[in-house]
């Protein structure tokens, strides 16, 4: 036994320091991209021929869509004058789907709920995590949160069995046609006022499976969506930063 417990003072505190100035990142991390629109030539299309869901757009000024963005850096290996890289910026998450639409990379931050809201929020957030057709990869980033690493309850959000217990809803995957029925259930089946956060480029715009016929292309088609957090998938600490702005608990911004 004792043994034991002088491991544990050993082993320290294992709960990450959030919001902390300089989380440690992996170095395999790929965050917000940065476009160089000085340094594009505008004059290929090779980035954008290499982007999978359509997330580069070369239509009157060079943009990028980071609710289709895969992170899978093809753009960034693709583009010949080196004007496309990937920041260590975790922080992604945003209120509308436009914000997230940006012609250098800069991107309009989650806004806080209005203060009617955050008085029944703020303190307390109960979600029901729907999984609409996901490969598991945004669902494990999410259960990720409710580790000792990052000890979601610590900031009064927990995740619920029933929608009935809920105040909103936590969605991944494209929302296939399959769930479609079973997503607008869920959704209704939470008292009012509800929040939805959609998780993950699949929930946002159907991700790799966009425009497929037997996927609608993300949450929104189904229901109104409060909080959109880009990434496949998103890092447990970009989900943990939407949380937090739209509760209102961080409120620095770039725009």
């Amino acid at each position: 036994m004792w043994n034991e417990l002088l491991a544990r003072i050993r082993q320290g505190a294992r709960t990450i320091d959030f919001p902390a100035p300089s989380p440690a990142l992996p170095d395999r991390f790929r965050g917000r991209p940065e476009l160089d629109v000085s340094a594009c030539a505008m004059g290929c299309r090779d980035c954008a021929e290499a982007c999978p869901t359509g997330a580069i757009g070369l239509e009157g000024r060079l943009r990028i869509d980071l609710g289709r963005c895969l992170f899978c850096a093809e753009c960034v290996e693709a583009c010949p004058e080196g004007a496309m890289r990937y920041t260590r910026d975790y922080r992604l998450a945003a209120s509308r789907r436009e914000d997230l639409v940006t012609g250098n990379g800069a991107v309009q931050l989650a806004r806080a709920l209005d203060e009617k809201t955050r008085r029944l929020f703020g303190r307390s957030l109960k979600l029901r995590q729907v999984s609409a057709g996901g490969c598991n990869a945004c669902e494990a980033d999410v259960n990720v949160l409710n580790t000792v690493v990052f000890d979601l309850g610590r900031f009064g959000i927990q995740f619920v069995a029933s929608p009935r217990h809920a105040d909103g809803l936590l969605i991944t995957g494209p929302v296939t046609r399959n769930m479609k029925s079973a997503l607008q259930k869920t959704y209704e089946a939470v008292p009012l006022p509800r929040l939805v956060i959609a998780v993950g480029a699949c929930a946002i715009s159907g991700g790799p499976f966009i425009d497929h016929v037997e996927v609608l292309n993300g949450a929104q088609a189904v229901v109104p969506v409060d909080l959109f957090v880009p990434g496949c998938p998103p890092h447990p600490l970009t989900i943990l930063d939407g949380l937090l702005r739209l509760l209102g608990r961080l409120e620095d911004r770039r725009g």
